[in-house]
């Protein structure tokens, strides 16, 4: 698993692309694991720490804090937004997805709200302008992105 900071070094545009697309929109898409092993999907706010993290907080008692406290697997997407009028300028989304570590926040006193940080294990943006096809992705260390 990685850290964003990780990324960064190691594979510098592969991350500028990701990270434009998340910085795209305040609202993201999160799938966590239901207890079932259903996929659930909530609306999330992330941020590229300074510190070199993607994180997270979610609320007390929300399921969403509940299936990552049960289950830490977790997807990650980008704001969706809609193609620009010449679809060849659309740059896609971005998908990241592995593992919640849940770390001390000083600004949760009582210790029901729940942050994060993503230990990645995948990130792959694609983007799909009018008859073509880009997809590129890092699926692990050591880092190789693939187009």
């Amino acid at each position: 698993m990685a850290s964003w900071r990780q990324i960064e070094r190691d594979a510098p545009d592969f991350a500028a692309r990701v990270r434009r697309r998340f910085d795209s929109g305040t609202n993201k898409t999160l799938a966590t694991l239901r207890r079932d092993g259903s996929p659930r999907i909530s609306g999330s706010e992330m941020t590229f720490s300074s510190d070199g993290e993607v994180t997270l907080g979610m609320m007390p008692a929300s399921m969403k804090l509940r299936d990552v406290r049960r289950d830490p697997r977790v997807a990650l997407h980008s704001p969706t937004l809609e193609p620009p009028a010449d679809p060849t300028q659309w740059e896609g989304d971005a998908k990241l997805a592995g593992a919640l570590i849940e770390i001390d926040d000083a600004d949760d006193s009582d210790g029901r709200a729940g942050s994060f940080r993503l230990d990645i294990t995948e990130g792959p943006p694609s983007a799909a302008p009018a008859r073509a096809s880009l997809s590129s992705s890092w699926a692990g260390g050591p880092w190789a992105v693939m187009s």
